[in-house]
């Protein structure tokens, strides 16, 4: 057994080295030359006056700017700050290093290059605007840690907006969805159940939770398999607290009403009498699900107690209480479903082929594959989604999530499964070894001895 004081410490390590190391580096990202420059004149054909004659290519054939420039691989990572990690609304200041580590990881896990953008706004309507003025410079738009309702109705209005022309995506919604669809798919198949006739709880019903829900009735689950638990209770048909805004929460209404169909009331334990597979993403544990709750689930239970740092309840626990498959967010335990197995592949899929948004059967897709993925280094109780450094993963994610695009009619590019795996692979691996390169050339410095 794994003992929780040393897993909490181990928690802590990492933030005491971000204390020491973010000031040494000053920044995890930089701009960097993709060009050869021999000599000062070669200046003359990247700049002024070579760089004329692209430029009016472009004006005469807009297409060309897929060709002439970066745009086929840049994204912007788009933040109000307002719900950054575990620390809630810190402001952009506060927020850029962690809009910096995102960057970090859609270039060293999906060749991505990626912008920070940091908005000294709450206006959704200042957010989409801006999003709607920054596209013409970028291939996609990663929307990060901005606070529901706020961040339905950007991404809402930004998919639906026919005048964007590029992939928007709200990773803390769409991403973990996919993860969670990915890890749920494969539990599924170890315990011998189907999706259409499981009983599924859903504790905390924020962004994650709501997309994943979208992503799960898509694969075959019904609405009225689901009990959903806020901080207030089980959604049932008399919360009139979330009638009351259902303006600005659709999806939970909707839920009170065609979910939970015993119009159970109570809490977490009266919501998982019975179930089958439960999904957390709540307050930081442990103890938020107590063992004698998981206790009165079904034989062969399955739950993905997910808040960070601390699961919900901590799997050993859940396991010794009868649950048979456990999968949280931290990479120190088994399963863990991270939504960084998902976002970097995608996006990579999605900019191969330049395709003009991020579909839900293109996130299915990519939930397919990682299954697959997982199914194909051998599926336990203890392995149900591939781990980080399963490096084909994600030109494999990428390639699926491309030919959905190519199916759908939304990419605006076409290759072949093969012209694509070799693609993604090449970009990615490009990407890692150019990070190893400036460490072994000491460009990028070795950090400091404690």
């Amino acid at each position: 057994m794994v003992d929780p004081q040393e897993l909490l410490a181990r928690a802590s390590r990492p933030a005491q080295d971000a204390l020491r190391l973010h000031p040494f580096y000053r920044g995890k990202v930089a701009t960097a030359a993709k060009c050869p420059v021999r000599s000062l004149d070669d200046l003359s054909i990247w700049y002024s006056p070579g760089v004329a004659a692209p430029c009016s290519a472009i004006q005469q054939q807009p297409e060309l700017v897929w060709e002439h420039t970066n745009r086929a691989n840049v994204i912007a990572v788009v933040s109000d700050c307002s719900r950054v990690l575990g620390l809630g609304d810190i402001g952009p200041a506060a927020g850029l290093p962690v809009m910096e580590g995102k960057a970090l990881l859609f270039k060293y896990l999906g060749g991505v290059d990626a912008v920070p953008l940091v908005l000294d706004t709450k206006d959704a309507d200042e957010i989409i605007r801006t999003v709607q003025l920054i596209q013409p410079g970028f291939g996609g738009i990663n929307l990060e840690d901005i606070a529901q309702p706020r961040c339905f109705r950007v991404l809402d209005t930004l998919r639906a907006d026919s005048t964007v022309q590029i992939p928007v995506w709200h990773d803390d919604q769409q991403g973990t969805a996919t993860v969670l669809l990915a890890g749920l798919l494969s539990a599924l198949k170890v315990v011998g159940k189907t999706m259409s006739n499981i009983s599924l709880v859903m504790v905390g019903f924020g962004a994650a939770n709501v997309a994943t829900l979208r992503l799960l009735r898509a694969s075959g689950l019904s609405i009225g398999q689901v009990i959903g638990v806020d901080s207030h209770g089980i959604l049932h048909r008399d919360r009139h607290d979330v009638e009351q805004q259902q303006a600005d929460y659709p999806q939970k209404w909707q839920l009170c009403t065609e979910g939970n169909v015993e119009n159970r009331r109570g809490g977490i334990a009266e919501a998982l009498r019975g179930a089958d597979v439960c999904i957390a993403l709540s307050r930081p544990g442990p103890g938020t699900i107590k063992p004698e709750w998981v206790r009165g689930m079904a034989k062969d239970a399955i739950l993905f107690p997910c808040a960070n740092p601390v699961p919900e309840i901590w799997p050993w626990e859940a396991k010794e209480a009868g649950a048979r498959i456990v999968g949280t967010g931290r990479s120190d335990l088994p399963n863990q479903l991270n939504n960084s197995l998902g976002f970097p592949g995608i996006f990579r899929g999605t900019l191969d082929v330049r395709a003009r948004t991020i579909t839900d059967e293109m996130c299915l897709a990519a939930a397919a594959e990682l299954a697959r993925c997982a199914e194909d280094g051998g599926l336990s109780e203890e392995r149900i989604i591939p781990k980080m450094d399963e490096w084909e993963v994600f030109p494999r994610e990428a390639v699926a999530v491309a030919i959905k695009a190519q199916e759908q009619g939304v990419a605006r590019r076409e290759a072949s499964r093969e012209v694509l795996y070799a693609e993604a692979t090449t970009r990615i691996r490009e990407a890692r070894e150019g990070v190893h390169l400036l460490m072994r050339e000491g460009l990028i410095p070795p950090p400091p001895e404690n």
